[in-house]
């Protein structure tokens, strides 16, 4: 699936390091998720080439050396008008024999909007499982329907090693054209800007805000007034669609919350899920009959669909305002004080932020 909302950061990047530095990983599942993790991401070291010298090279097509060099532009902007971490990551290139770099899988109790968590030494917890194989993916996927859970998986472009590796720039990143690079580009390197363990929503909220402010002041600063508009208007109906996700969220927690049978709670989540898909036609008819979010409607809709579109969405808007109402510099003081702070406190504040732009936005 090609929709932004499955550009994950891997966790196994992070059991990798872990088993690098020799944690114990008592079970057998365990042990097999770790050695596909660091056979996956070694794999990738391996093959890393410096830009610069595929730039040099006769042999390298133009095509390629455009989209390097657009590249090279891209993250020079992101250290000098982002303040994001000037390293060697994406200094290097790595061209794969495959769609995606990892496969991502989701998972949610049938009665419960919240995903299932994973946790992992250094990594911490967090709500989704990946995979440098697809074939390892759609096994453990099948293995999670087999228990019960509700499932969601899809493909991923790029994703972050939090700074601990420089990570290369892969082929399946070009593929999307320069705009979708620089998101790319942006949303990863603020992973390795903050990274909150055990808090995918906020991690990901905020590197999705930086992601999105970042990607139109790179617009502006290029001057591309008619690419920023359409741009604009992505982020609206992107934000239209995060509202549809809260609000059939909320809709399941009462159909959950009931003492109804099993089975009339199944029909009464279908239901639900119709009502959904209803409420969409309706917004695509207001967009003037955009269909960008189809291919999502036409996989098969359950908990574990919504919790991968949450993951990322929850917080933005009021990340988005934080960035707006202080400046770049002090939102990034902020989001680091955040940081600090205890899940439920992190969030209360979060909620501040956020009951402050509904209030400005009237």
């Amino acid at each position: 699936m090609t929709l932004e909302i499955h550009r994950m950061p891997n966790v196994c990047r992070a059991l990798a390091r872990a088993a690098i530095v020799g944690v114990a990983v008592v079970s057998v599942a365990g042990c097999a998720f770790y050695w596909q993790a660091i056979g996956g991401e070694f794999d990738l070291l391996r093959k890393r080439t410096p830009i610069d010298k595929l730039l040099a090279d006769p042999a390298v097509d133009a095509k390629t050396k455009t989209e390097l060099t657009a590249v090279a532009e891209i993250r020079k902007f992101a250290v000098t008008d982002l303040l994001l971490p000037d390293n060697k990551s994406y200094t290097t290139y790595v061209a794969l024999d495959r769609p995606y770099v990892v496969w991502n899988v989701v998972a949610a109790e049938q009665f419960s909007v919240q995903p299932k968590r994973w946790c992992f030494p250094v990594a911490g917890c967090v709500s989704y499982c990946g995979f440098f194989d697809r074939a390892d993916a759609e096994r453990f996927e099948k293995e999670l329907v087999s228990e019960g859970y509700d499932t969601s998986s899809g493909g991923s472009s790029a994703y972050s090693t939090l700074g601990y590796f420089a990570d290369p720039v892969l082929s399946t990143m070009l593929g999307g054209g320069e705009l979708y690079v620089a998101s790319t580009l942006f949303h990863e390197l603020a992973h390795q800007k903050l990274y909150v363990k055990n808090d995918s929503e906020f991690s990901e909220a905020f590197a999705t805000a930086i992601e999105e402010y970042g990607t139109e002041r790179w617009l502006v600063a290029r001057g591309n007034d008619t690419a920023l508009a359409a741009y604009q208007r992505r982020l609206a109906h992107r934000a239209d669609f995060a509202k549809l996700i809260s609000t059939q969220q909320d809709r399941l927690r009462t159909v959950f919350a009931t003492n109804e049978p099993v089975e009339q709670k199944r029909a009464d989540k279908a239901h639900a899920f119709d009502t959904m898909r209803a409420d969409y036609a309706a917004l695509k008819e207001r967009w003037g009959g955009s269909g960008e979010y189809d291919a999502w409607f036409a996989q098969p809709l359950n908990n574990a669909a919504l919790a991968s579109v949450a993951t990322y969405r929850r917080w933005v808007p009021a990340l988005r305002a934080r960035i707006d109402a202080v400046g770049l510099a002090e939102f990034y003081a902020d989001a680091a004080e955040l940081a600090k702070l205890k899940a439920p406190e992190r969030a209360a504040r979060l909620e501040g932020w956020r009951t402050a732009e509904l209030s400005a936005s009237k």
